[in-house]
């Protein structure tokens, strides 16, 4: 147990090492200023000329704002139409795999365009290579992109001097593409392929056992879509297994490569916030923040799975080992539940082990991370949901010390502090909505929603306490853009597949726009130079508050739901 957790350690420490460097690479490059990748300036030109973009014209926050849609509305029309007819395609479909239904179709585009990668189909017999690589890796590429230039812009916002230009998104996008996440997607790609992870376009092999059955073994271009799904905490595996799928994740050695992956960008970005805004004790508080939260959720995950599951004691079952039920044994109980640590507050959603077979207090530290989603977070939309709650910490400190509310030398009006606080009551607003809808639905079922084909009948009561988390789950992953599910739920029915989509497309939208449109009003503000009786920002006593803050409103915000869901189950296990 102690080699492994100082194996994670130090394995925690690479990644923090590598997302400073990643951090100032990227200030040089959104800051316009020379980098290691500037050789690639005349292939931009080049791409910019053909698709009739002039990247050096400033755009109003509107015009921002209208491009990001507008090429969303875009690629989610042309992902759709690939996704309905990717069985007529004549290329890359050996398996003869069909066309998706249009709710399938609809809700798979829309996962992998918000950066959800909800996948409500398996990859072996769901998806062809074709709709695999050209469909949704580019989709997994362009997400990102998006998350990160929107990330970029509110952060210029915060800059001393005011304007009216958040930049232009198309410039922006360009870069997040060709000079982050596609060199990096390469590197971690040949990684990969010589740690045994497959690259081919050949079909499914056929296999004889050595019991003399013939099986199938699925394979494919996989190495090609890992590096991104990591980066740009997607999530979406090649596998209906994901990253537990031996051909995604073989040893221990991919196992350290795809966690560093999955830390560096969202780390990367806190670091950039104190680099680009020359704020570096900004970021530093910032960057503890997110750590101390994220190690007060995953350590709690590791200690009750070590701890073992109590059903299973209860048979007298040893479990020394930890709660071994679906988990990988080449990764054991503590690399299974820091992995889940970490994938549930960087919304990749990727997944090692079944979150489903996870003790009940595990499953609660799971949806807290997802609903608070503000520690480390995604690509650029992590530093987004804590901006709101700086906004509103900020509003509190000030009113405690009788002094006008200032964010980094801008005034904070009224305006500001009511988007902030409307964003983020949306969210539970959303997923608890829908749960409520599904429970309700269940409910008119007289076996409770067994003959719906959504969950089992293990449970007591028409939708017993962890039926009622597994809905709840899937609605809280598919808001905070995480995708990960407890996958009980049978998830692919025209319910789901069309409520989980208006929960990932209100889930990642609204928090876009709100926090631009913060942005924007914050960038037109004239800066004011800090008085003696100004509340700092940039100290750990303000870091203490806004710890407070997030706590406070999670508490009120989540907790009934955690209360007759993981609570309850946990309650009715130890009785």
């Amino acid at each position: 147990m102690r080699s492994e957790l100082i194996g994670l350690a130090l394995l925690f420490g690479a990644a923090v090492g590598l997302s400073i460097l990643i951090g100032r690479y990227l200030s040089r490059v959104f800051g316009h200023e020379r980098s290691l990748l500037d050789w690639l300036a005349p292939v931009e030109r080049t791409l910019f000329r053909l698709i009739g973009v002039d990247p050096g014209v400033s755009m109003r926050w509107s015009q921002y704002l209208g491009a990001v849609g507008v090429t969303s509305v875009v690629w989610l029309v042309l992902a759709v139409g690939l996704l309905m007819t990717q069985a007529r395609i004549p290329v890359w479909n050996q398996q003869n795999i069909p066309s998706m239904e249009w709710t399938l179709a609809l809700n798979t585009a829309i996962s992998f365009l918000t950066s959800t990668n909800l996948q409500h189909y398996s990859g072996e017999t769901g998806a062809t290579y074709f709709s695999q690589m050209v469909v949704l890796m580019f989709l997994q590429f362009v997400s990102a992109a998006t998350s990160l230039a929107v990330g970029v812009a509110l952060v210029r916002s915060l800059r001393a001097e005011s304007g009216t230009s958040p930049g232009n998104f198309y410039g922006d996008l360009m870069r997040s593409l060709t000079r982050v996440l596609l060199p990096l997607s390469l590197l971690v790609a040949i990684g990969l392929v010589f740690a045994g992870v497959p690259m081919t376009f050949a079909p499914y092999d056929t296999v004889q056992t050595l019991q003399g059955d013939t099986v199938t073994v699925a394979r494919g271009p996989v190495a090609a879509m890992l590096p991104i799904k990591h980066l740009g905490s997607n999530g979406g595996g090649f596998f209906g297994a994901n990253t537990a799928h031996p051909f995604e994740n073989p040893t221990m050695a991919t196992y350290c490569l795809h966690l560093i992956t999955v830390f560096l960008l969202p780390m990367a970005f806190v670091c950039f916030v104190g680099f680009y805004l020359n704020r570096r004790k900004l970021g530093v508080i910032i960057f503890t923040l997110m750590t101390g939260c994220w190690l007060m959720l995953t350590i709690p995950i590791m200690q009750q799975e070590w701890a073992g599951n109590p059903a299973i004691s209860a048979l007298g079952i040893n479990q020394s080992a930890g709660s071994l039920e679906g988990k990988e044994m080449r990764f054991g109980t503590l690399a299974s539940a820091f992995w889940c640590g970490v994938n549930i507050v960087i919304p990749a959603g990727a997944l090692t082990s079944m979150h489903d077979s996870y003790t009940a207090l595990s499953g609660l530290f799971m949806l807290l991370g997802m609903q608070i989603d503000a520690f480390y977070g995604g690509v650029g939309t992590g530093f987004m949901y804590l901006f709101l709650y700086i906004i509103i910490a900020i509003f509190i400190g000030s009113l405690m010390i009788g002094r006008t509310p200032e964010l980094l030398g801008k005034k904070v009006g009224q305006i500001e502090i009511q988007l902030a606080t409307g964003i983020i009551v949306a969210q539970p607003l959303l997923y608890l909505g829908l749960t409520a809808v599904a429970v309700l639905v269940a409910h008119q079922s007289p076996d409770g929603g067994v003959s719906l084909g959504w969950l089992s009948s293990r449970n007591a009561g028409p939708v017993g306490y962890h039926c009622f988390t597994t809905m709840l789950y899937e609605y809280v992953s598919s808001v905070a853009g995480n995708g990960s599910g407890f996958e009980g739920l049978g998830d692919n029915t025209p319910f789901w597949n069309l409520t989980t989509a208006l929960a990932m497309l209100l889930g990642r939208f609204i928090p876009i726009v709100g926090t631009l449109l913060i942005g924007a009003l914050l960038y037109e503000k004239r800066f004011v130079p800090p008085s003696p009786g100004t509340l700092p920002t940039e100290s750990y006593t303000f870091g203490a508050l806004l710890f407070i803050v997030i706590v406070i409103i999670g508490a009120l915000c989540f907790f009934p739901a955690l209360a007759i869901g993981p609570i309850a189950e946990y309650l009715t296990q130890t009785k």
